[in-house]
């Protein structure tokens, strides 16, 4: 069951990361050419939210069920000199945690915001922020926190 969930955590992600490309490039495009904020961008919006939300109960699943985060809780002491071990125990679910929550943050933002340019502002920082996070918390095959193939 581990390698299923660990494999579509690793399948949503991509997901995520389009979603959120393609939102704050729909904010950015509708701020810069004060283009109404139409159903479809706010659509956008709300399925950006929820694929991150379901990409956070595939992540919170593999973390009680990963054994690297059980090693590094039973060992925490002698863990945190792992630098892969810290990353999964401590490092991703926290910065993922964050990313989340700023985009819910946003997204909640923006869908109160009167006025289009605000929508759109709102969208395009908050989701910005959070990609941030996001490609600083991934284990890319090049980072040098924790590395792991593009696809499972």
């Amino acid at each position: 069951m581990y390698q299923t969930l660990l494999s579509g955590h690793s399948f949503i992600r991509w997901l995520v990361l389009l979603s959120l490309l393609y939102s704050i490039y729909l904010a950015y495009k509708g701020y810069s050419q004060k283009l109404p904020f139409t159903k479809k961008v706010n659509v956008i919006r709300h399925w950006t939210a929820t694929i991150a939300h379901i990409q956070l109960l595939f992540g919170i699943l593999v973390y009680v069920q990963s054994p690297i985060v059980k090693y590094f809780w039973r060992n925490y002491k002698d863990a945190f000199s792992n630098l892969d071990a810290s990353f999964f125990g401590i490092i991703h679910i926290f910065l993922m945690l964050l990313a989340i929550i700023v985009i819910t943050i946003g997204s909640a933002l923006a869908k109160r915001k009167l006025l289009d340019e605000q929508k759109f502002k709102t969208m395009f920082l908050w989701f910005s922020i959070a990609l941030l996070i996001i490609f600083i918390a991934i284990p890319w095959p090049f980072s040098p926190l924790a590395n792991r193939p593009y696809f499972r």
